[in-house]
């Protein structure tokens, strides 16, 4: 199954000059990413409920100022998120990991502000640790309810690894653990949060007594526009009324939702049964997510049965292709391409395979039009990372 884009459209990169910047290039337009954070803030103070940037999806640490005016602070995957969390961004601090390392989980604990353990094992072997460094204990749990709609991307699938089955825990806490943490989601609405929250309920009345939070994990969609943000509001403060404690999300793709572009170049065509053309940016390397998941993300200026043309990557990798695009005409060596919506989960998976150079980062003013170049990268940083 491949998940669809969820990109609204081009929205104000529609008349962005792409050759305004270097090939390749993430552009961030920092007055969307501005209208997203309101849109945040507004559910947040509506809900009474803490809003966390989900680093694993957005972490472009020079959009901090930005981004700690909006939001209560991050959620962290280990120990050098948690680090860029505390140094860049400040706020609350929550980091979870399926499993933490002994010889970091002292510093992890004095960085943060929860630390959310998976297992009963976890809460056990690190809890005095984790007291130690005044940081709350949490518990990942698997509410054995699936609203996935790509099973690998499903935590609650058979066989994951991503929190506790509720049925092992036969309605009962570990010693020091004073919130939860459920994640299910993936970029989707309300209603496969409510059905969560309706299938959690039973063990929630069970441990409430021992619980100060809810972490509600991310994957909600809230800055689309469709999104029910009311009966979000609503189904938060029940919750926080009816258990008295307080509710956290993490967000990541509803922070930078069409807030970016990847800019790539054609640097060749060829002809195998229909056009092929070789760019500058890479599915593997850049956009590695189109590969995974699968998706084929939303191309500017594509024409809906214009000429099809198929657009790969230039590293060596067969599987390098991006997808089949409709043109008004076959483009031509040195033309110009945005792909939307790149700001999530993008910009943070890119690697050098292959000597692929990594696409240079820029922040745009859609009000103003002003761009600044944030970071170019260079030899350097691909001999960096061997030895």
């Amino acid at each position: 199954m491949m998940m669809p884009t969820q990109s609204a459209g081009a929205g104000r990169f529609a008349d962005f000059d792409l050759y305004r910047v270097p090939s390749p290039c993430f552009v961030i337009d920092e007055v969307k990413l501005s209208e997203n954070l309101c849109i945040l803030k507004t559910l947040g103070m509506a809900a009474n409920a803490n809003i966390l940037l989900a680093l694993k999806a957005f972490s472009m640490w020079e959009l901090a100022p930005l981004i700690s005016k909006y939001l209560d602070g991050c959620c962290a995957s280990g120990l050098w998120e948690a680090k860029l969390a505390h140094h860049r961004f400040g706020g609350h601090v929550s980091t979870y990991s399926p499993a933490f390392k002994t010889n970091e989980i002292d510093e992890i604990a004095r960085l943060s502000s929860h630390v959310i353990v998976n297992t009963p094992q976890q809460a056990v072997r690190f809890g005095a640790q984790i007291a130690a460094g005044n940081a709350e204990l949490g518990l990942r749990v698997n509410p054995m309810h699936s609203e996935g709609e790509v099973a690998k991307y499903d935590p609650c699938a058979p066989g994951s690894r991503l929190g506790t089955p509720l049925r092992q825990l036969e309605n009962k806490l570990p010693e020091r653990v004073q919130g939860l943490h459920i994640h299910t989601l993936c970029e989707q609405g309300f209603p496969p949060l409510a059905r969560t929250v309706d299938a959690l309920h039973p063990f929630l009345e069970a441990v409430a007594q021992q619980l100060h939070w809810l972490n509600l994990g991310g994957g909600h969609l809230v800055t689309h526009h469709d999104y029910e943000r009311a009966a979000l509001a609503e189904l938060i403060n029940a919750l926080a009324h009816r258990y008295d404690m307080q509710v956290f999300l993490e967000l990541g793709t509803a922070v930078a939702f069409d807030a970016g572009i990847l800019v790539g170049e054609v640097l060749d065509l060829l002809d195998n049964e229909g056009p092929v053309a070789v760019l500058d940016v890479s599915a593997t390397c850049h956009m590695p997510d189109v590969l995974e998941a699968p998706y084929r993300p939303a191309l500017r200026d594509e024409r809906a049965g214009g000429q099809a043309v198929r657009l790969g990557g230039p590293s060596c990798l067969a599987g390098d292709v991006i997808g089949t695009y409709g043109f008004d005409a076959l483009p031509q060596v040195g033309d110009r391409l945005a792909f939307l919506d790149q700001a999530h989960y993008s910009m943070v998976k890119t690697t050098t395979f292959n000597g692929v150079p990594l696409p240079a980062l820029a922040i745009w003013n859609s009000d103003t039009d002003a761009v600044r170049m944030v970071r170019a990268f260079g030899y350097a940083d691909f001999e960096g990372r061997l030895s």
